[in-house]
């Protein structure tokens, strides 16, 4: 190797590693984990004049998610197509990674959830509670956020 081509990978290390700084700094920044470039993108299919369900999308958008929405007048056949039970259901519905996640679950327990590839349909934060993300208020409910299997069997995933 010659000193030009050393040369020329040094510097191309440097600015990697700068990259990677830079990265990891900005989710440090906003406070919400980095999610890696290649991540899903998530398809959202909300109402187009919920308030709620936009402020959500931006919720994701800043965690780093690509999110594709789908504006429509009745999402209920997109829930039952995907095995949402009825007492978990809200007012949104995103399909990520083969994933249902049902109204306002937080980024950070979408990416974990994605991680760990669990056993489980998906997520859901049922209703619609104060201080979940997109619900953002004077006020915050405590919430769970609910595991989902296709049969209808859930379990508490946490507690917010």
């Amino acid at each position: 190797m010659t000193s030009d081509e050393k040369r020329g990978s040094r510097t191309r290390a440097r600015v990697f590693a700068v990259a990677g700084i830079a990265l990891l700094a900005g989710a440090a920044v906003t406070g919400l984990p980095a999610v890696a470039p290649q991540a899903p993108a998530v398809v959202v299919h909300k109402s187009p004049t919920c308030g709620c369900c936009t402020k959500w999308v931006e919720h994701l958008q800043g965690a780093g998610f690509t999110v594709q929405v789908h504006d429509m007048d009745d999402v209920e056949p997109i829930k039952n197509q995907q095995h949402v039970p009825v007492a978990l259901r809200s007012c949104h519905t995103a399909i990520v990674g083969g994933y249902v996640f049902e109204g306002h679950v937080p980024a950070d327990l979408i990416q974990k959830f994605l991680k760990e590839k669990p056993a489980f349909a998906g997520l859901a934060v049922p209703g619609m509670p104060m201080g979940s993300p997109g619900m953002e208020g004077p006020s915050k409910d405590a919430y769970n956020v609910v595991a989902f299997d296709q049969s209808g069997t859930s379990a508490v995933y946490a507690k917010r």
